[in-house]
């Protein structure tokens, strides 16, 4: 069996990506990529599980620590520099390993979807004036009568993501729906590309989710957010409207208490991880490991035959 040209790790999120990451490079010379759409940025360490120095184990990372707060990044960004990554690694005679739970990165690097095309100000500006004077709902019935697919996937109340499907419509012509090639639907064969997914019985996972958002918490979730606010970042950014972040930003304004703080970061994340079970079982390429019945040195193992 030839060896693999790039390995996946996938799974929902405290189900041991990293560790299982950072054990399989060490096996096999590899490095890893960062499928995660918070750990690309900077000063986000804490809400982000970002791992430390210590936790990588001297293998190199890659989109970890890479951008500023205030830079976009988006599935297509990741497609482009991941896979130049890739190239990159390869080319030093290593094994690229991507390991992450973002689902529509994973799926732009693997798949090549046809996205949208880059935004128009001049469109934003008016949606977004439209939703404040009149109600998200007002553009959510506007959505409906252009583009009925995606009107019934958004939540009336969604402002960001209805002002983006009014906005796609604007630029083409055409429903956000139909911006999307059919591997959005569809898993075609990688050659050459081993994927894994990580599971865990729900009980096991979710009270490692339920000890990770007390430990951030007891770690300096709320002062990590509180410097990024005192050094004048918004709290509109898109990064702090992630898990963890918003959580704390909530807090910081008074609107939760620490213990209200603690269960709706507890019972989001749960709910994350949902969402992330239901977006990667959908993939059947995948090559899936219980590591709650896994000790860690099988795994490392079994993966390292699978991926050649």
């Amino acid at each position: 069996m030839s060896a693999a040209e790039l390995i996946v790790i996938a799974g929902p999120t405290a189900v041991g990506k990293s560790a299982a990451g950072v054990a399989l490079a060490r096996a096999i010379g590899g490095e890893i990529i960062s499928g995660d759409s918070v750990q690309v940025y900077k000063g986000l360490n804490i809400g982000a599980a970002k791992p430390t120095a210590a936790e990588r184990g001297g293998v190199p990372h890659h989109l970890l620590d890479e951008l500023e707060l205030t830079e976009s990044f988006t599935a297509a960004d990741f497609r482009e520099r991941a896979g130049a990554l890739a190239a990159e690694i390869r080319a030093r005679g290593r094994r690229p390993i991507v390991v992450g739970g973002t689902g529509l990165y994973l799926r732009a690097l693997l798949d090549g979807f046809a996205f949208a095309p880059a935004g128009d100000a001049e469109s934003k500006a008016r949606w977004t004036a439209a939703a404040a004077r009149w109600g998200p709902e007002a553009l959510h019935r506007r959505l409906q009568a252009l583009d009925p697919a995606a009107a019934a996937r958004l939540h009336p109340k969604d402002t960001a993501r209805l002002v983006r499907a009014l906005e796609v419509f604007d630029l083409t012509g055409a429903p956000l729906s139909a911006q999307r090639s059919f591997a959005e639907r569809e898993y075609p064969p990688r050659p050459g590309v081993a994927l894994f997914g990580l599971t865990a019985p729900r009980p096991w996972l979710y009270e490692r989710v339920d000890a990770r958002a007390a430990a951030m918490l007891a770690g300096g979730l709320i002062e990590e957010t509180a410097a990024l606010l005192s050094a004048g970042i918004s709290p509109a950014l898109k990064p702090l409207r992630s898990i963890g972040y918003r959580h704390a930003v909530a807090y910081l304004r008074g609107l939760t208490t620490g213990s209200e703080t603690l269960r709706l970061l507890q019972r989001d994340t749960r709910r994350l991880a949902k969402r992330q079970w239901t977006w990667f079982r959908r993939d059947p390429r995948l090559i899936w490991f219980d590591v709650a019945g896994t000790p860690a040195a099988e795994l490392t193992e079994r993966m390292k035959i699978l991926s050649g």
